[in-house]
């Protein structure tokens, strides 16, 4: 996979799972399409990703229905069903769709669970490209923990890599530009599934498209970094992530861990962004249809370590609904610019409730985001440059990205105040 070309730089996009769970539909991917494209797009937005199960006729949120029948052609491939996504008719599949989106500016994506169909071993249909069927190539003892739709697939046996090149044959088919798979990067009953990894990468390369893949879910072991900078583009190094301030707080620990690792194509996924409206059909995270929970500066707070960590930003919101203080959030150029150019972020500095990142920019400027994790409401913050590894006379003229203000400098000494869950995000040019 020529991982540079596919994904130069972090993917920005939205995911239906936070808003809809599994029952979203076809007009809806089109209305939040269409948002992006009217007030995302030239922010440099533009993956729109439908999530799990579009195969489900029934699905009606982000609870699974367990063992129920799957829309799948006679190859035991799934696909989309109808009565959700009425343009796949007639066995086109999301053409249609993909094809829209495109229409837009933007680029289309899909998720889908690791492995094949159960319905499709037990009854033994047939894959395209080979004799095998399906329940010769089902590993039946592979199974996702939390989802009953699909068993592994094993790849010492006859008929797997064809089974797998089959499915992103029929993908490139549609236009599709980015593959979300789950049950893949981490596992609570088996370690990382590093063959079906492999042989999904390798049919990426003979579909002849050029798609994202994105694995999930997390925390990805950071042992295997290597591994997948190899093989994919994104890899998750958390679980599903909500709007809780202690999984926000713990992504601090996340981020150090994987510091220095994002590069060119390849990008550790801090996970989806739940702003916005979010949980209207999707009862994960402890809540229900609600606004996000986040405060503003637990917002801001996010927004800047996602970015200057470079994660992928996937939004979670219904785009439709977006305030105007969330779409401020989603256009401040220069934060995407940071996000977008930036490199070298790491952990500058840990004290108390304070901690600092830093990263550069190739025209010899820098970034410093001051963050107070703490409960008090305020953070009074003294800090001098050579604690975070900068000689004084390179953070002149900075300015706070956020709201616009100059920095306040006494000689090599930045002196602000942050608020509780805060964040002050600084480029000294």
């Amino acid at each position: 996979m020529n991982h540079i070309l596919v994904a130069p730089t972090p993917p920005l996009g939205w995911n239906s799972w936070d808003c809809y769970g599994a029952a979203v539909t076809e007009s809806e991917i089109r209305g939040n399409a269409e948002y992006m494209a009217a007030h995302l797009k030239e922010y440099g937005w533009s993956y729109i990703t439908v999530d799990i199960q579009w195969y489900e006729p029934f699905a009606i949120s982000s609870q699974y229905r367990p063992f129920v029948p799957l829309i799948m052609d006679e190859y035991s491939r799934l696909m989309p069903a109808e009565n959700r996504f009425p343009s796949a008719a007639d066995g086109q599949g999301f053409k249609p769709l993909a094809d829209y989106v495109h229409s837009l500016g933007l680029k289309f994506g899909i998720h889908i669970m690791r492995g094949i169909p159960r319905q499709a071993a037990h009854a033994g249909t047939a894959l395209l490209g080979t004799d095998a069927t399906a329940r010769d190539i089902a590993h039946t003892n592979s199974i996702c923990p939390w989802n009953t739709d699909m068993y592994g697939v094993d790849h010492n046996k006859e008929g797997a890599q064809a089974y797998y090149d089959s499915l992103f044959e029929l993908y490139a088919s549609w236009g599709v530009d980015l593959v979300k798979v789950d049950d893949i990067a981490a596992s609570r009953l088996y370690d990382t599934h590093q063959p079906e990894i492999q042989m999904i990468s390798k049919a990426i390369q003979r579909a002849g498209r050029p798609m994202v893949l994105s694995l999930s879910p997390g925390p990805a072991p950071v042992e295997y970094a290597e591994f997948f900078a190899e093989q994919a583009n994104m890899w998750r190094i958390t679980d599903d992530f909500w709007d809780r301030w202690p999984l926000l707080l713990d992504m601090f620990d996340r981020c150090r861990t994987w510091q220095g690792m994002p590069k060119e194509g390849c990008w550790p996924d801090c996970d989806m962004l739940p702003l916005g409206h979010i949980g209207i059909r999707s009862v994960d995270g402890g809540g229900a249809d609600r606004w996000t929970r986040f405060t503003k500066n637990e917002q801001l707070t996010m927004m800047s370590l996602w970015s200057i960590f470079r994660s992928p930003l996937i939004l979670g919101g219904e785009l439709r609904d977006n305030d105007d203080w969330t779409l401020s959030l989603l256009t401040n150029r220069e934060v995407l610019r940071m996000h977008r150019e930036s490199y070298g972020a790491r952990e500058a500095l840990r004290q108390g409730d304070l901690i600092v990142w830093t990263a550069s920019h190739a025209d010899g400027s820098a970034y410093v985001a001051v963050f107070n994790v703490g409960e008090e409401q305020e953070l009074p913050v003294e800090l001098k440059l050579e604690t975070i590894g900068f000689s004084p006379n390179v953070l002149s003229g900075g300015t706070e990205l956020w709201s616009g203000q100059a920095a306040r400098m006494e000689g090599n000494i930045l002196r602000t105040d942050v608020s509780s869950h805060g964040v002050r995000l600084y480029h000294f040019a």
